[in-house]
Parts: structure tokens; C-alpha cells; sequence
């Protein structure tokens, strides 16, 4: 496949730079969905920036609707409008600047759609932070961001208010009450300025930034490996490639409505969703939690035509009681990975349903694809994760960087070229960053092989980081937070598999000598100290961790022995999946 059509320059990841709802944030009313878009095409492909794509979007469509979160609808022109609306209030109205960053810890709104566009318009880095942060993680993600804004759901003020001492830039708190009234707030420290999120809608229009489209627009945090996590930077141009090149490959169009239930912290509803719906004049439903049991009731009542997916999602689906109407619905295609590749054509078959999977990752997206909309089923090759999409080199190379022939398994590296939707190296991280980007090539981690055809087939990740129910868990940030409790001397985090899809949480823990701490008290001081997502399900209590000459804990060998005998479970204990 091609790469994409607009071949502005590329700039290299070592020369990016980050650059120093109405009024009552009800819906405006729309105009009934027009879905038969006769003569529309997409926006035009060019460089530009996420503000003026917007209004090019909102000047095509008008009061067309152009999504619904949680039941609440708004028009392309009322995005627009909004989003001229809050830029003013964060520029004007308290003073952030273009490169300024600003944390976002929202659930899926229309007030949180409001505040990515209106960042994106007036040249503001937005940092989405994923809700479940808390403690420790939020505080290092927040820090390490040098965020000097926050705009937060008011249900998580009093966590983020625990950490505000330890974040010296931090300027403005914006609260977002998603239910109206004042029930107050916590003090979030002197020198902390406290906004309500409809107090910044503004009446005029934003004095537009000088803006490039290689700017960073936005900061996604990913799971650290043998470190803290790092915050790859993403330009203005490598959205717009992203969701340029998703609507090729799904051949999306103003008929189509795209559904998620997946969180606007993450790249797939950004990126693969929304802005895509939006490219393609058709329309999107944004909801806050996904319901296996009412999944196809939803797609039936809101036509929906297309959904994304990770992790289990469809191992869910697969695993709800089968009924006589599981293919009566309007849905047509399915879009992500990973798909176990037994259940694969049993599901189409069973849902009418034709899936899409994509290999990437947040710096690297969209890789390598498999089963697209406007190529013949015998071309693609399930248990694969196809071939190369287009918008990057890739090669398979052994330890010392040599590229290995076909067949041979190695380290899946990733080449920039121009057309790409690489990211722009790691916030503040120079060393990771050239770590990452070793010989003009990003190394994923991820270790995998290529046929005599070209198809990829993942084979695991290098990467020491735990994938779980589409949520990627940093070990190295469980291991510290173990390590925090007294009686423990060292903790090894690896993932083991879940009988859903994906993974599940294993630490292995020894304790210091003399000491004894139960499995209870371990996991509720790991409670309050991460994300709910990252507690782990399983402990192993060990004399002492495998090691090499070189000291280096063995995972390869903890992962290998999986689940021994005496292996306690969190969840044969209490019941609660979380």
C-alpha cells in the first residue's frame, strides 16, 4: 500500500519542538444526521494543524451532527464554535500560552471534546491523563509533564488535590461538574488559581497562533519498561495522517457511524475514531463504559455501523449466550487488534461482521494491517498481523541490528519516512528517546517474523510491561509501589494469561527476613498507589528472584513457570473482577 498523499517534509524526532459546551456546556441543537452525503469527500490532505482542520470539518457539515457522548449530541458547527469559545477563556481568559501543557482527567463528555479541541486551536499541549491514576502515577505523570493546568471531572478533585504539593508548575485547576450544581472542592495549595469549567467559555473568538503542523499537539503517556513512563509526543500532522489514513483503510463515509466506548486518554478513540468520523462527514457515539450484554442493542438503537476494539472486547462478545439476531444489527466492520484467531471468522460468520486488525503502538501506529475494506478476503492472513500499511519502513533484525531473512524471528523495527504518523520522541526524555531511535529506526520491543509474502506475525514483547484488558501496566511502576510496603525487601511484576484474552497481573514478592505482611494487606497498600487496573490479581511469595551473572532479574523464567502451586489469587478470594 502506498504511503499517504501529502509529502511534506519529515522532521526528525531529535528537532521537535513543544512551543512556548457553549456557556452552559449544554448541547446546541442539531439538525436531524443527513446520511446521504451525496458529493461529499473528505477534507482535502495537506499539512495543517487540528484547529483549522475543524473548522474545514465544520464548514462542510454545518449543523450536521457530528457526535453523541452519553446521550448529548452536538453539530460540527456547535464543535467549532465551542471550541473558539474555550480557547479564548484558557488564552485570554487565564493566560496559557501556545506550548503551554495541560493536563486533562476527564471520563468521555462532550465537555472533555470541548477541552481537546479547544487546546488544539489555541496551541496548547494537551496531556490526557488516564482516570484511574492516582497516588503516586498521577503525581509523576502530572510532574513529569510540567503541566501548569489541569481540567478534571470534579470526582477526581480530592485525588488530585492529594498530589498538588508535589507539583511546582501547576498554576490552574479547571473542575468540569458533569452534573451542574457547586458541591465544592477541595484546596488544591497556595498559588493555585481554581476555574469552573463554564466560566471559560468565552464570547469572542481566539486571536489565532502562529502554529506549524509539525508542533506537538498532544503528550500520551505509555507503560514504562525497565523505567518510569514516557510521554511520546505527537504532532498536529501525525494525527491528521493517523486519521487520514484509518478512513482509507475502513473506507468510512458520511453514512457510517463509528462507536467506541473506549476513553479519549487513549490514541484509539482520538485518533481512530473521532477525528476519523469527522474526516469522513459521518458520525460518532462516544459512551463511558462498554457492555458486553447490551452491546448490539446499543449498535441497533444508534445505528451504528463500525466499532473499535482492544484487548477482550470481543472475547466478550464471543462469549455472550448466542441469540437468533446476533447478525440483526447495522454494523458492518470491526477496527483494532488483537482478534484470537480462532474465534475470527466464527465471529464474522455469527455477527456479520467484518474485522480490520492493525499492528502499532502510540509512537508507531497503524504498522502493519490486515483485512481491509476495499481488498478481497483471500488477500489478507488471520494469526497475522498483515503487512505494512505504508506509512513506515519496517524491517525484522536480530540483536546487533542486522536485518534477519524472512521466517526468521526477531526485534520488529520501524523506519520514519514522509506520509508517516511517527511520534516526536519522548517529552523530556532526550537518553529514551535516542535509545528508542537507534541507526534511523525505532525499536518497538515487540519481537515478531515476516513471510516469504510480507505478513507479520507478533510473537511477544521484549518490552517488560503487562498488557491487561487493553490497558498497558507499567511493571516497573507496580515493583516500586510494592517495594514501598516495609516488610517487603523486592518485588518482580510479569504478565500471565488470562482465561479472557491478553493478560493478567503476577508479582512475585520476597520479603524481608523476619518480616511477614498477607496477601490482603499487600494489595490494599497497592490500592491506593495506582490504578485500579494495575493491582495485581495474582502473588507469588518467593525466597529469592532468579537471577543472571549480572544480576539482572530473570522475567523470561518467571513467566515461564506462570502460576506454581500456592500461587495465591485475588480473585478466588473476593470474586471481584476490576
Amino acid at each position: 500500500m502506498a504511503p499517504l498523499g501529502h509529502e511534506d517534509p519529515e522532521v526528525p524526532p531529535a528537532r521537535a519542538a513543544v512551543r512556548g459546551t457553549g456557556p452552559d456546556l449544554k448541547s446546541r441543537p442539531v439538525s436531524p444526521p443527513r446520511h446521504s452525503g451525496a458529493g461529499r469527500n473528505p477534507v482535502p490532505d495537506q499539512p495543517m494543524t487540528l484547529g483549522p482542520w475543524l473548522r474545514a470539518c465544520a464548514e462542510r457539515h454545518g449543523d450536521r451532527e457530528a457526535m453523541e457522548v452519553m446521550g448529548e449530541a452536538k453539530s460540527y458547527a456547535g464543535l467549532d464554535g465551542d471550541a473558539d469559545c474555550l480557547a479564548t477563556g484558557l488564552t485570554a481568559g487565564i493566560g496559557l500560552a501556545p506550548g503551554d501543557r495541560a493536563a486533562v482527567i476527564m471520563r468521555n463528555s462532550l465537555a472533555c471534546v470541548d477541552t481537546w479541541f479547544a487546546m488544539a486551536r489555541s496551541g496548547i499541549v494537551d496531556v490526557p491523563v488516564n482516570v484511574a491514576q492516582r497516588g503516586d502515577g498521577l503525581a509523576y505523570v502530572l510532574g513529569q509533564s510540567r503541566s501548569q493546568a489541569v481540567v478534571c471531572d470534579i470526582e477526581f478533585a480530592d485525588r488530585l488535590a492529594e498530589v498538588t504539593p508535589e507539583l511546582s508548575e501547576l498554576r490552574h485547576v479547571i473542575l468540569h461538574r458533569p452534573d451542574g450544581g457547586d458541591s465544592g472542592a477541595p484546596s488544591f495549595g497556595p498559588g493555585v488559581a481554581v476555574h469552573e469549567l463554564p466560566s471559560l467559555y468565552a464570547d469572542t473568538a481566539p486571536r489565532p497562533p502562529a502554529l506549524e503542523a509539525t508542533d506537538i499537539a498532544v503528550i500520551l503517556y505509555t507503560s514504562g519498561t525497565t523505567g518510569p513512563p514516557k510521554g511520546a509526543m505527537l504532532s498536529h500532522a501525525a494525527n491528521l495522517r493517523l486519521t487520514r489514513h484509518t478512513r482509507r483503510l475502513m473506507g468510512y463515509g458520511p453514512d457510517d457511524v463509528l462507536y467506541t466506548a473506549f476513553p479519549l486518554f487513549h490514541i484509539n478513540a482520538r485518533y481512530t475514531t473521532v477525528t476519523v468520523a469527522m474526516e469522513a462527514g459521518a458520525r460518532c457515539v462516544l459512551e463511558q463504559r462498554f457492555s458486553a450484554g447490551g452491546f448490539w442493542d446499543t449498535c441497533r438503537a444508534k445505528g451504528v455501523t463500525a466499532f473499535n476494539y482492544m484487548g477482550a472486547l470481543l472475547m466478550m462478545l464471543w462469549k455472550q449466550p448466542a441469540r437468533p439476531d446476533d447478525a440483526d444489527h447495522p454494523v458492518r466492520r470491526g477496527f483494532g487488534a488483537p482478534c484470537p484467531p480462532d474465534i475470527w471468522e466464527p465471529f464474522e460468520e455469527r455477527f456479520d461482521v467484518r474485522l480490520t486488525e492493525v499492528y502499532g503502538s502510540t509512537e508507531v501506529p497503524i504498522v502493519t494491517q490486515n483485512g481491509m475494506a476495499d481488498v478481497d478476503l483471500a488477500d489478507r492472513r488471520i494469526g497475522t498481523a498483515g503487512r505494512p500499511s505504508g506509512l513506515y519502513g519496517m524491517r525484522i533484525v536480530d540483536e546487533s541490528g542486522k536485518e534477519v531473512p524472512p521466517g526468521l524471528a526477531g526485534e520488529i523495527v520501524v523506519r520514519s519516512q514522509p506520509g508517516n504518523a511517527t511520534f516526536s520522541g519522548y517529552y523530556d526524555m532526550a537518553e529514551a528517546t535516542a535509545e528508542a531511535w537507534r541507526g534511523g529506526w525505532f525499536h518497538t520491543g515487540d519481537r515478531g517474523v515476516v513471510d516469504a509474502d510480507g505478513y507479520l506475525t507478533f510473537i511477544d514483547r521484549m518490552k517488560d510491561c503487562v498488557r491487561r484488558r487493553g490497558e498497558n501496566i507499567s511493571s516497573w511502576e507496580v515493583e516500586q509501589a510494592i517495594a514501598r510496603h516495609p516488610a517487603v525487601l523486592e518485588a518482580a511484576v510479569v504478565g500471565v494469561p488470562s482465561e479472557l484474552s491478553e493478560e493478567e497481573v503476577l508479582a512475585c514478592v520476597v520479603l524481608k527476613p523476619d518480616r511477614t505482611v498477607g496477601e490482603e494487606e499487600l494489595i490494599e497498600h497497592c490500592t491506593g498507589r495506582m490504578a485500579h487496573f494495575a493491582v495485581p490479581r495474582y502473588i507469588r511469595w518467593m525466597d529469592e528472584l532468579p537471577r543472571n551473572a549480572s544480576e539482572r532479574v530473570q522475567k523470561f523464567q518467571l513467566r515461564a513457570e506462570g502460576l506454581t502451586p500456592g500461587t495465591w489469587d485475588r480473585l478466588a478470594e473476593t470474586g471481584v473482577r476490576r
